[in-house]
């Protein structure tokens, strides 16, 4: 009779693993490098939204783990073994990041792919992103810089900058976000005197400053990070005297930088992807309640981990190859609006066979091959905190 009921335990497994494990998602996000002071807010967010469908109960593959693996943000090679590691040894059915678009590129073209999984970013710009082949695996819920590039040549604009320099880190995503910025202002009549590169990491950017201030300009406009060479080339400029106002793209964004700066930095401005929508009002309260503060590619992150989830229900599939297909389903229209905190109640209109609009934390569109259609919150720094003083 033991062996008998062995046995059958034994078969049940067999016919339906489901029971056997939980589905695995995998967070693959900077909690080292140039953006660490936006990570952990970043995950704490994507968890926000596994937690809430675990509660709720509803889910037809069973529980949801979280797994977190660190991109580093800027070390392709460290970030494509923590993949390897999230894919092979953790057993994750689709991957919420990476964050930066250099590693994420990396990540797309030499893990994802290969194995056949699904990745979602919250936060990866770069242009390039919008034709790398995918097999239709990759999604992101942050609009591209070349929708950020036409924002900041606006603000720019509006605000009565005639020219600036402008100083990028040189991988993909700088690359990528000053082509489109120098496209932008110049077709609306500004001048950019000046495009130079800087390496992040360095303890010395006198050189790259002297440069910038011989060029000279308005404004200076950072496209780096925060927590890095963007931080060094303000903090330079400043004891220097080369620049007194900054223009502060979404990888500069987050409060660490200016508490690190002081109030110098008061006074500049900055884009962040964001909108005021009824979304974003709910996930920062469930935010608060879960303990802790909304910061830049929170929503996004939500809004990544929830597509992935939902996408499954709506496919009655973990296996990223047919969940795929529904993604762009899920966070389009036609269908009922949802919001966050109505994960479980759009599981059970899945399950009913009714269609939803998935709108979440973002207002999310996505559009062309599965990107945000694009929502940006202008940023004053103002008591040496970033402030979102209006959305475009």
């Amino acid at each position: 009779m033991k062996k008998i009921l062995i046995s059958l335990i034994l078969s049940i497994f067999l016919i339906f693993p489901a029971f056997a494990k939980n589905v695995k998602i995998g967070i693959i996000l900077g909690f080292t490098g140039p953006i660490e002071s936006l990570a952990p807010v970043m995950a704490k967010s994507a968890e926000l939204a596994i937690e809430e469908v675990n509660n709720s109960g509803n889910f037809m593959h069973g529980k949801i783990e979280g797994v977190r693996a660190d991109s580093t943000c800027v070390d392709a090679a460290a970030a494509q073994a923590a993949a390897e590691r999230l894919i092979t040894s953790d057993k994750v059915s689709a991957i919420m990041g990476a964050d930066c678009s250099g590693v994420t590129t990396a990540v797309l073209k030499n893990v994802a792919m290969p194995n056949g999984i699904v990745m979602i970013s919250p936060s990866a710009t770069s242009p390039a992103l919008s034709t790398e082949p995918d097999n239709g695996l990759f999604f992101r819920t942050a609009p591209s810089d070349a929708r950020q590039g036409e924002v900041i040549a606006d603000l720019l604009i509006e605000k009565g900058f005639k020219s600036a320099a402008l100083s990028h880190t040189n991988n993909d995503y700088g690359k990528g976000l000053a082509a489109s910025i120098q496209k932008n202002f110049i077709s609306r009549g500004g001048k950019i005197t000046v495009t130079a590169a800087h390496e992040d990491g360095k303890a010395d950017y006198s050189a790259e400053v002297a440069a910038l201030a011989q060029a000279g300009g308005d404004i200076l406009i950072v496209a780096g990070y925060l927590d890095q060479g963007g931080k060094g080339i303000i903090q330079t400029s400043l004891d220097n005297g080369a620049f007194d106002k900054f223009f502060l793209p979404d990888g500069m964004i987050g409060d660490s930088l200016p508490k690190a700066i002081g109030p110098d930095l008061n006074g500049s401005i900055g884009s962040v992807p964001g909108t005021d929508s009824p979304g974003a009002a709910k996930y920062s309260e469930l935010a608060k309640k879960a303990g802790f503060e909304s910061g830049p590619y929170g929503p996004e992150s939500y809004d990544s981990a929830a597509l992935i989830m939902l996408a499954m229900e709506k496919s009655k599939s973990t296996v990223s190859n047919t969940f795929k297909k529904s993604v762009m389903d899920i966070a389009n229209a036609p269908g009922e609006k949802i919001y966050p905190g109505e994960l479980g109640k759009a599981l059970k209109l899945i399950k009913a066979g009714k269609e939803i609009d998935y709108v979440g934390a973002t207002a999310l569109e996505l559009v062309g091959s599965g990107e945000s259609s694009g929502s940006f919150a202008e940023i004053l720094i103002d008591n040496e905190k970033t402030n979102k003083v209006s959305y475009r």
